[in-house]
């Protein structure tokens, strides 16, 4: 979803600075985006260490000047029984998928306010508001993800900044994919037909970038502190 959401954003006249822990992925991306015609620059960094969050981000100043937007899409799972999670398993899980959210945007705040503002999303999920078993922690970060949305949408609102989340059901990337393959081995009902059941098909990458894309720009200009839910209908049963 955040390959998509480069490439789309890229195509609608972003200047990207990409941040990934993959140097070679992140690297072929920018590459793409550049043949194509568009502008992009990548950083390496683990998300969940602030130190490399501070290069990262001065990395894409230095390229491209204050940052406006800001994707915090980082994020993984952890799919076990609730008593087989470790304290590890815990801090591993909410650095990754929370503590990397408040860091990031912590790093690039001051740069919105300092040029009147802008529009942060966070990726969470639909795992905020519906459970699944075995997935306990999963559901808890992602919860803290609508939360801090919310609370930096209201902190900030009078200094021009906005900050959504964008909230992806089942979705068809190497991650959905591998989620959908362990809940099944530990007897979870996430088959093909449950899926159609729940949200008619798994999700395109592209839908979520989309949904994030709309939240980004000035089409959303009054949409602040918002879950915009991209599941076909699964949380509104």
């Amino acid at each position: 979803m955040g390959g998509a959401a480069s490439r789309l954003f890229a195509a609608e006249g972003a200047i990207v600075g990409i941040v990934d822990r993959n140097a070679e992925a992140g690297q072929a991306l920018v590459a793409e985006i550049v043949k194509a015609g568009g502008h992009a620059v990548f950083a390496k960094a683990d998300v969940s260490k602030s130190d490399e969050i501070s290069a990262a981000v001065k990395i894409v100043n230095e390229a491209f000047g204050p940052i406006r937007v800001l994707f915090n899409h980082a994020g993984t799972i952890v799919i076990k029984p609730f008593l087989e999670t470790s304290d590890d398993d815990y801090d591993w899980l909410m650095d990754i998928n929370v503590k990397s959210m408040f860091m990031m945007t912590k790093a690039v705040l001051p740069q919105m306010i300092a040029v009147g503002g802008g529009s942060i999303v966070c990726t969470s999920s639909i795992s905020a508001v519906a459970a699944t078993p075995m997935e306990v922690l999963y559901c808890t970060s992602k919860g803290a993800c609508h939360q801090f949305a919310r609370a930096i949408a209201v902190e900030f609102r009078d200094r021009g900044i906005r900050c959504n989340a964008v909230c992806p059901g089942f979705v068809k990337t190497p991650h959905g994919l591998r989620e959908v393959k362990d809940l099944q081995a530990l007897g979870v009902d996430v088959s093909e037909a449950a899926i159609a059941t729940a949200q008619g098909r798994m999700c395109e990458p592209e839908e979520v970038a989309r949904a994030a894309l709309f939240l980004a720009g000035d089409e959303a200009s009054f949409v602040n502190g918002a879950q915009l839910m991209v599941d076909n209908g699964f949380t509104a049963v």
